[in-house]
Formats: structure tokens, sequence, C-alpha cells
């Protein structure tokens, strides 16, 4: 831990081996974890006032009160960027680090790194931070060598952040492989008690908490069953030639056994990189190529805009319930895993966590963002509001709220002003860290806002906290009155597929109609998108795809396999205990 991560001025800083009340549990993440053991001893020097901000993680603030330093449980991570590369000839780190900057939005609480060298030797590097600097120097990139490679970026849950949980993880046996995931399996403790049964190899030790862990083990076990079973036939099949079927079937048997949602990239010693996705294809992945003088190229991401600065171009999605492997020469055979498989993608894609020059499920981000702004003017043109201009709350709402000006005949004006070096506060770890960052990330501008009735536009009200803030902020650069429009219908259910949306406890719309909500958020009003709209805009860019994971709105599960008894797992889970509801407003540190 950096000693001015206490925030208390550079004639006073310490290090955990200075300030031993400071040590483990506490140290490693002083503000994920509140931890407080040591708060009497450093207010006899200095008030709770001088801490300061550092980094992504924001101090303790003025009034937080003080509690027992606890060990977090931690949880599946949620929401990440994922990428995977196959060259021919020469390094694929670089690209893969230019591809991890353009996932970077999908996390930024770790990344990491595995190339394959001559097909034999694995090259790991993973730590907690950004992709620039987890990969600062060239010693780092140089010992990543190999022209095949995976990478990851993570955003956190409540409680630690270890690094021990950044992807990607392995396994030897069998044949050694790497994997990458991004979603959530929600039948993990089923699969952790097959795997420490009889029906398991070796009784699979499982070093983390980490569903992704589990994933890896269970397509490991199933591996390692088809091999067996191929050994068994004797003459007619033999496992050394016959690995690229080994993972096939694997990957059939694992789509059996895996619940939830997942994107997956692998490398497999011997076979080559392998990308699958579940057969409900609720997080995207998507295939590009490109043509060099060896022959096609290949890389598999979350997203495809990682795909334009490394000259790969689309090629298509990842079919729900397929399965993908690129050989050690190149050539690509595809399979279908899972007979039953249906294309339901996760709606919030598209609202928030995409970026808007992305194409998934054959579907822009960027015309879905505009086709809500169209829904919506619809619904405002309806209020009576009396609206001088339209002010979008930087930068996913852009696109919706260029298209509300020009439908409504309003001026467009940026009166918000985003600080680019702090994160997404939906991205933070924990509650008071997104209060706190607020007033650090958005500045508003009186010039836009001084005697104007002002319509903000948001591409989604979750928590509240942002805009609680927002509202505060924008009445005292002078509005006149502050009307509210959000993209997105109000968030009421929990997410079980990948997002961090775990509970119904946090959300501000949470047992209160559309006018109580707007007086929690202290506008003059306020209108969300309706779900109607929100899937036709959906189903009118691809009309092809008949259901969208839209449970945070619905309250339905696609995999309709999520019972009550694991929503409430969710709500009284451990990673709950620091999280509160929203749109309170929180003293901030001036």
């Amino acid at each position: 831990m950096h000693s001015s991560a206490l925030g208390l001025g550079s004639s006073n800083r310490f290090t955990c081996s200075q300030v031993k009340t400071v040590r483990s549990p506490c140290c490693h993440r002083l503000v994920q974890r509140r931890c407080t053991s040591f708060l009497p001893a450093l207010r006899q020097q200095f008030s709770m006032q001088q801490m300061l901000p550092f980094g992504q993680h924001t101090a303790l603030a003025a009034g937080l009160k003080p509690r027992q330093c606890s060990r977090m449980v931690r949880q599946p991570t949620r929401m990440c960027g994922i990428i995977g590369i196959y060259k021919h000839k020469g390094p694929a780190n670089i690209e893969l680090y230019e591809g991890l900057l353009m996932l970077q939005h999908r996390g930024q609480d770790s990344a990491g790194m595995v190339t394959l060298k001559d097909g034999r030797k694995f090259i790991e590097h993973k730590a907690n931070g950004l992709v620039k600097d987890v990969f600062n120097n060239t010693k780092t990139m140089d010992k990543l060598e190999g022209s095949v490679g995976l990478g990851h970026v993570r955003y956190p849950t409540a409680g630690t952040s270890s690094v021990q949980e950044a992807q990607p993880f392995f396994v030897n046996s069998p044949l050694g492989m790497y994997l990458i995931h991004n979603g959530n399996i929600t039948n993990t403790d089923e699969l952790k008690v097959l795997l420490n049964s009889k029906s398991s190899f070796f009784n699979r030790y499982l070093r983390t908490d980490s569903d992704s862990e589990v994933l890896l083990n269970i397509f490991a076990d199933e591996i390692h069953r088809a091999h067996q079973r191929c050994s068994q036939e004797g003459v007619s099949c033999d496992p050394t030639r016959e690995k690229m079927e080994l993972v096939f079937e694997a990957g059939a048997a694992s789509m059996k056994l895996l619940k939830g949602a997942y994107s997956c990239i692998s490398m497999v010693a011997g076979v080559g990189l392998v990308a699958f996705r579940d057969p409900f294809g609720i997080r995207p992945l998507v295939l590009g190529k490109r043509t060099s003088e060896n022959g096609d190229e290949w890389c598999v991401a979350s997203e495809d805009c990682a795909f334009g600065p490394i000259g790969f171009e689309r090629v298509r999605d990842v079919m729900p319930g397929e399965m993908i492997v690129i050989d050690e020469e190149g050539k690509l055979v595809s399979r279908m895993c899972a007979k039953s498989a249906q294309t339901c993608p996760c709606i919030f894609e598209y609202i928030y966590l995409s970026r808007p020059d992305s194409v998934l499920n054959d579907m822009s981000v960027y015309n879905f963002q505009l086709g809500l702004g169209i829904r919506l003017s619809e619904r405002i043109r309806k209020s009576g509001w009396d609206i001088d201009c339209v002010v979008p709350v930087p930068d996913g709402s852009r696109p919706a709220a260029i298209q509300m000006s020009a439908d409504l005949g309003l001026p467009y004006r940026e009166g918000l002003v985003k600080n680019r070096y702090v994160g997404r506060t939906f991205i933070m770890p924990d509650q008071r860290t997104r209060e706190l960052s607020v007033r650090r990330k958005l500045n508003a501008m009186p010039a836009v806002f001084s005697g104007k009735s002002v319509l903000l536009v948001d591409d989604s009200i979750v928590r509240g906290t942002t805009m609680s803030q927002i509202v505060d902020m924008v009445r005292k650069a002078g509005a006149k009155k502050v009307y509210l429009a959000s993209a997105s219908p109000p968030v009421r259910f929990p997410n079980v597929y990948g997002v961090d949306l775990p509970s119904k406890k946090e959300f501000v719309a949470t047992d209160l109609s559309e006018d109580e909500i707007c007086k929690v958020l202290g506008a003059d009003g306020l209108l969300y998108q309706s779900v109607d709209d929100l899937l036709a805009v959906a189903q009118s860019l691809n009309p092809s795809i008949q259901q969208f994971e839209a449970s945070c709105f619905t309250g339905h599960y696609v995999t309709e396999d999520i019972s009550p008894a694991y929503l409430q797992s969710l709500e009284s889970s451990v990673r709950m205990q620091d999280r509160k509801r929203s749109g309170e407003k929180v003293a901030l540190v001036a």
C-alpha cells in the first residue's frame, strides 16, 4: 500500500510496517474494507478532514463512523472484458495490451495477460490496477513472448479485491489450460460439491471463491473425463491425436452442468485458442479476423470496439452454445455444443456497459441509444414541462440526449464537465466511494444552467447515487428547474448474470413510484423509459431476437432457474453488509 493512500500530507506518511495496527487484514484495502481499528491512534495527530482522495479509491470521509474490521467473503467478479488473439508470427502482447485498453471501461480493478511461447511455455502477468499501470514497463511486456495470448480486465464487487482473483486462471491438468471469463455462474455451490465428489477427478482444490475458477475446473474435469473415455475405447480413439474432439466433447458436457451467464476464452496446450458462450448468449463475445502474409489471424473479444486499433475486422458474434477452436496452425473449427441454444442478450449491455462504437448481436449500440432517445422524446412532449435546453449526464447518455434535442427542437448543451481521471461510479467498489467520487467526477457550469429550466438526460438511474448529487450541483449552478429523463426503465430487481446489481435494497426505485423517486432525487420532474419501448427499440434493430435478458427491469430471468432462495442469498450475503439504499446525500470532502 502506498503511504500516500492514507492522505495525511507529505510530512506525515506511513507504511503498513510503520503503523502496526494497520497491518493485515486492514492494510491491504483500507478504503474497500473500511477497517478503522487504527483510527483512534491517527486521530491523536490528524483530523478526519485532512484525509484526501488517492487514485481510484477514496480515503475515509469526514463523519465516517468507526467499524470493526472483518474479513469479507469474496464473491464472483462481475462485468469484465476479455480478449484472445491468435497470430502466425510475432508477439501478441502489444495487440493484447491495445485491445485491453479498448475494453478498460468494462473493468478498472485488475488486468491480466498470458501468452504461449513456441506452443509450449505459458507466460503470465496480472495485478490490481488499470491496464496502463499493470503493464507499465518494457521489462514486463518483453517477457510476455508468444504469438497467442489472452487478456482480461475486471471490476470488483464489495469487499477486498485480491490479486489472486485477477484473471486469467490456470490448471495444469489435463493438458495445461488458462481461462478468462465474463459473466456469473449461478450454481457455483452445487458445482463445488461436484468437484469434490467421487464424480470428479482428483477432488479439485479451488484457491479462490471466484466462479471463474469453478468454471475452469468444471471444463478441465470434463476434458479429463473425455480423455479417459477415449483411452478406454482402445485403438478406435487415440487421445493424443483427438485432443480437439475431446475439448468439444468437454464443452458440450460443461454446458449441461453450468448455469448462468458465461462468455469464455481459453488457451489449451496442444489444442489452441478456445472460445465459447453460454446457451442463452447473455454476455457478448465477438469474432474478428485479419489476413496476413502467413494466413488468417483471429481475435475474440467482449466487444468489437477492440478490433479497430489492432487491425482486425468483425466477422460475427460467437453464437449462443457455440464453441470455436483455433488450432495451432490457425485453422478455425466451430461446433454447436448446446442443442437448445437461443439468443437472449443482456439489454443492460446496450444501455450502459458497452461502448457506443460496438456492434453486439448484429445490433449497433449507438443506434440502440439513439432509438431510446426517440422513444423518450415522445413521452417528454406529453409531460407539459417548460424546458429551455437538454443536457446529458456524460458520457453514456449523449446519443439519447442529442436525439431528444433534435426531436424536441431544443438546444443541446454540455453543462456537466467530466473529470476523466475519476473512475465510473457504477463500477466503484462500495456505496460511499461512489458517493464521494461524484463531485470530483463532474462539475456544473453556471453559464449553461443559470436561470434555465433544464432537462438532464441519463442512460440509467440505478442507485441514485450520482443523480441526487448532480441535481444538487445543477441547482447550485443557478438552474431554475431541474427535470430528469432516464433512457432506461427503473431498476427494481437484482441482476444475477454478471452485472453488479445484486440487491433490491440498494435500488432507488425499490418500492417507490416515479413521483416518490423524483422527490428522493430532489428533481422537479422525472420520466423513465417504459419497458415496452425499451424492448421495442431493441427488437427493431434485430427482429430475429425474440427475447432479451431484462430481468433488472422485469424480474423475469431468461434461464428460468433462479429461485427465490438464490435471490435471498444475494440479499443476505456478506458482500451486502456494507451497502445501503441509495439516493441519500452524504457529506463530501471539499
